[in-house]
C-alpha cells in the first residue's frame, strides 16, 4: 500500500504563504578562539527591514534556505545562522570532532555569539527572537539575558529541558523494554511511536538501557580506535538523530529521513544534544521560571503542537502559567492540531499568521 499522500498531508508542501527568498549575504563570523570557532549566517528578505534572528533546534541542527519561509521577504530582514558545532561552522563535529567541535559550546557560548553576529550585521535596534524546540530554548536564555534587544520572541515547540521533559524522550520504559516492550511502565514517546523506539534501543545492552541519555553519551565520548568502533559510534548517532527526526511528525517520514539520516549531520546533532543534555543546557535549574518577570516583559508569541512528541504540550502550558502568574498573558499561544515539526502545515501556517501580525517596529 502507498501511505505517501497519507505522510504528505501533514507537511507544509505547497502551502507556504511566501516564495523561497533569494539568499542576500553570507558569511564566516569569528566568535572565539583557542580553539577558534567561526559560524555561518545567511541574509534573507528585505536588507532595510525589521531584523530577525532565527535560532535552529537540536541542540546541533543546522538552518536551511526554507527557514526564511515563515516571514514577508519585503518586511523583514532575516538572519539564519548555524550554532556552534554544526551545519556549516566552524569546526563541527563531524569533520574536528567532539573534543574540538564541543570546546567552548555552551548556551552563554550561544548567547554570545548573537551579540557578535547582531553587531557584525549592524543591528543596533530591537529585532524579533525566532525559535522552535531548543531554538525556543536559547530564545528565551537570549532575552533573558538582553530584553532590551528583543523586540518579540516567537516560540514553537517550547523546549524547557527539565529532567522530566527528558526522561519523557529518551527513558520511557527502556529499563523494562527486555522483557516486555509494550509495558507502559512510565510516560514517554514510546507509546505513540514503538518501532522507532525499538530502533533506538536495540543499540544498547539492556543493562545500558537503565540509562538511556548516559550510554548514548558514553558511546558519543568514545575515541574510535578501531574500525569496528567508528561503525558502532556512526551507528548511534544515527538511531539518536532518526529518532528525534521521525518522531518529530504526527505521521513519521518511513521512506526519506532527510537529514537526520545523513551521517555528518547525525554525529553534529547526536553529540551535542548529548553534550548539552548531559550539563543540564549549561542553565541553572529553574532558569526560566526565576526570571520570568525578564520573560513576561518582552511579547511572547507561542505555537505548539498538540501532538508534539518530542516536547510535550504540557512544557508550553508550565511557561504559559508561569507568565500568567507573572501577571502578562502570553501575546499569543497557538495549539495546532500538529506534531513537533515546524514543517508540518499547521505549525508553519501559524508562525507564518504571526509574524505577518506583529506590529510593526519603529523606525
Amino acid at each position: 500500500m502507498d501511505f505517501s499522500r497519507l505522510q504528505a498531508s501533514s507537511k507544509i508542501g505547497d502551502d507556504w504563504v511566501y516564495p523561497q527568498p533569494p539568499c542576500l549575504n553570507f558569511g564566516w563570523l569569528e566568535v572565539d578562539i583557542d580553539p577558534a570557532h567561526r559560524i555561518y549566517w545567511e541574509e534573507y528578505g528585505n536588507p532595510a527591514g525589521e531584523p530577525v534572528m532565527f535560532l535552529h533546534g537540536g541542540p546541533g541542527g543546522a538552518c536551511a534556505p526554507a527557514m526564511a519561509r515563515f516571514f514577508d521577504p519585503k518586511r523583514y530582514r532575516v538572519i539564519l545562522f548555524d550554532q556552534r558545532g554544526c551545519g556549516k561552522s566552524e569546526p563541527n563535529v563531524a569533520s574536528a570532532g567532539p573534543a574540538v567541535a564541543l570546546a567552548k559550546n555552551t548556551t552563554a557560548d550561544l548567547i554570545g555569539d548573537i551579540e557578535k553576529l547582531r553587531d557584525h550585521l549592524e543591528i543596533g535596534g530591537r529585532m524579533h527572537i525566532f525559535g522552535g524546540s531548543w531554538g525556543s530554548t536559547l530564545a528565551m536564555a537570549y532575552g533573558i539575558a538582553h530584553p532590551g534587544h528583543c523586540a518579540s520572541l516567537v516560540l514553537r515547540g517550547i523546549f524547557l529541558g527539565a529532567a522530566e521533559d527528558l526522561a519523557y524522550l529518551y527513558q520511557g520504559n527502556a529499563a523494562t523494554w527486555e522483557r516486555d516492550p509494550f509495558a507502559m511502565t512510565a510516560p514517554g514517546a514510546y507509546i505513540k511511536y514503538p518501532d522507532e523506539w525499538r530502533a533506538l534501543l536495540e543499540i544498547l545492552t539492556p543493562d545500558e538501557r537503565r540509562d538511556v541519555m548516559a550510554s548514548y553519551k558514553a558511546i558519543f565520548d568514545m575515541v574510535p580506535a578501531t574500525a569496528a568502533e567508528k561503525e558502532k559510534q556512526l551507528a548511534a548517532a544515527l538511531a539518536w538523530s532518526l529518532w528525534e527526526g521521525q518522531i518529530s511528525n504526527m505521521i513519521p517520514e518511513e521512506t526519506d529521513t532527510g537529514k537526520f539520516g545523513e551521517a555528518d549531520f547525525a554525529l553534529c546533532f547526536a553529540q551535542i544534544e548529548a553534550h548539552y543534555f548531559a550539563n543540564q543546557l549549561f542553565l541553572p535549574a529553574g532558569h526560566f521560571f526565576g526570571h520570568i518577570g525578564t520573560l513576561a516583559s518582552i511579547p511572547v508569541h507561542i505555537v505548539h503542537g498538540r501532538f508534539d512528541e518530542v516536547c510535550p504540550l504540557t512544557q508550553a502550558s508550565r511557561l504559559v502559567a508561569a507568565l500568567r502568574d507573572a501577571g502578562r498573558e502570553p501575546a499569543t499561544f497557538v495549539m495546532t492540531n500538529a506534531g513537533h515539526s515546524a514543517m508540518e502545515r499547521e505549525n508553519a501556517l501559524a508562525l507564518t499568521a504571526i509574524m505577518d501580525g506583529l506590529p510593526a517596529l519603529a523606525a
